[in-house]
């Protein structure tokens, strides 16, 4: 038989057993190399796809806070909304019973103007100085105008 390390210095019987033998050794070492190598892989991918699924928990805690901030300022927004949506009703209320008003005391003057010609006549006839003087006790009984929102209801208190 050959020698293993393949360099007799005699002849041998089988010349190529003994390349067999180193091939077959070189083989067995490149498989134990490629294993191993293919061990670090797989442990540098399980470590990547655990570091990677740690960035996303990490992610996924900041995305958690960051949409309970948004939704904790949605509803403080939609209630001030809701707040200045029912104020302005009052207010649009009040504007609308305050027009009715002026339109009120713009038909009076026109029908006092028209009709007797002159705001002195009407003075006269009634007493300028008097304190039963309707156009003085118009202002002196006025009251102030309450609306409310709720309900889309609108409660007046008139003179």
């Amino acid at each position: 038989m050959a020698s293993s390390s393949g360099t007799s210095s005699g002849s041998t019987l089988l010349p190529n057993s003994g390349s067999e033998e180193d091939l077959q050794l070189v083989m067995d070492q490149r498989r134990k190399k490629r294993m191993l190598s293919n061990r670090e892989s797989a442990r540098r991918s399980r470590m990547q796809k655990q570091k990677h699924f740690d960035e996303l928990m990490v992610q996924k805690a900041q995305l958690r806070k960051e949409n309970n901030q948004i939704l904790t300022s949605m509803n403080f927004t939609t209630q001030h909304y809701l707040a200045i949506e029912a104020e302005n009703s009052v207010l649009r209320a009040q504007m609308g019973e305050l027009n009715n008003r002026l339109q009120s005391l713009n038909e009076i003057i026109q029908y006092i103007n028209v009709g007797n010609n002159s705001f002195e006549t009407v003075e006269t006839l009634i007493g300028a100085d008097s304190f039963m003087n309707p156009w003085n006790s118009l202002y002196l009984n006025q009251q102030p105008i309450m609306a409310s929102a709720g309900h889309n209801s609108i409660l007046k208190l008139l003179p």
